[in-house]
């Protein structure tokens, strides 16, 4: 209890700014609960299966496939590594506690500088970062499995080969990627914590405003508006490429 009492504002600071963290992703699930696209996270999911259904129905696309899930392996690779390598800074810091708690602590005006809570800090850290690397791990691993699920010639060998179910993998892959790049946007704020508990709660507000511009996709009448006064009309007659560039 003694503790509780001398950690008391780094806990409460930290449980407002869970709870504002969780209060935006209950908003994102009530409207994507009215509109699955409300986000650029479905937006991206409707693609992924649309890709997949036309990839593997059309042979003729099975190099543009192969090179198009290399890259996302690639991407998810580096950014398993990355996390790696914080863990391993993460836990050369814990090792220092006692050497530079103070000095990061110069701006903590109301929260605790012992050494126990400074632990605490850095295995949250610690933590997010763990979450990172699996959530990367996990995205290499689904994707290596479509590589040589979109490009198998017999969709009706089984259920689990078929472009719907293969869609879902690719899905799961993208879903693990944004939980590893999530967990480093959360980051940002344990980072703060260190300094303070006010830097965490500002850090926190920040992140929920910066998600909410990622997060949220292009309205119709946005993309609308923004598109090229130029355009043709509705019911101009659409002219082939082929004829358009011919000799």
């Amino acid at each position: 209890m003694n503790l509780f009492y001398e950690f008391e504002i780094d806990f409460v600071v930290l449980a407002i700014s869970a709870a504002i963290v969780a209060s935006y992703y209950y908003f994102l699930h009530i409207k994507v609960k009215h509109n699955p696209t409300y986000t650029i996270h479905g937006v991206n999911a409707l693609a992924r299966t649309l890709w997949v259904e036309n990839i593997m129905r059309n042979s003729a696309k099975d190099v543009m496939a192969v090179q198009t899930l290399r890259n996302f392996v690639m991407g998810a690779s580096l950014m398993a590594s990355t996390a790696a390598l914080l863990i391993i800074g993460t836990l050369t810091l814990s090792g220092q506690a006692e050497n530079i708690s103070h000095s990061w602590h110069t701006l903590n005006i109301a929260g605790s500088h012992a050494t126990e809570l400074w632990i605490i800090k850095v295995m949250f850290l610690l933590v997010d970062f763990i979450v990172a690397f699996f959530s990367f791990a996990m995205s290499v691993r689904l994707a290596n499995h479509v590589v040589f699920m979109v490009n198998v010639p017999d969709h009706s060998a089984h259920h689990n080969l078929s472009p719907k179910a293969v869609a879902r993998r690719l899905h799961r892959a993208g879903s693990m990627f944004a939980i590893g790049m999530r967990a480093f946007f959360f980051a940002v704020p344990l980072v703060f914590w260190l300094f303070g508990p006010y830097f965490l709660l500002v850090s926190s507000i920040g992140l929920v405003i910066a998600l909410y511009r990622l997060d949220r996709s292009e309205p119709e009448d946005v993309l609308e508006a923004g598109a090229s006064p130029m355009r043709a009309p509705r019911n101009a007659p659409v002219i082939p490429m082929q004829a358009k560039y011919a000799k």
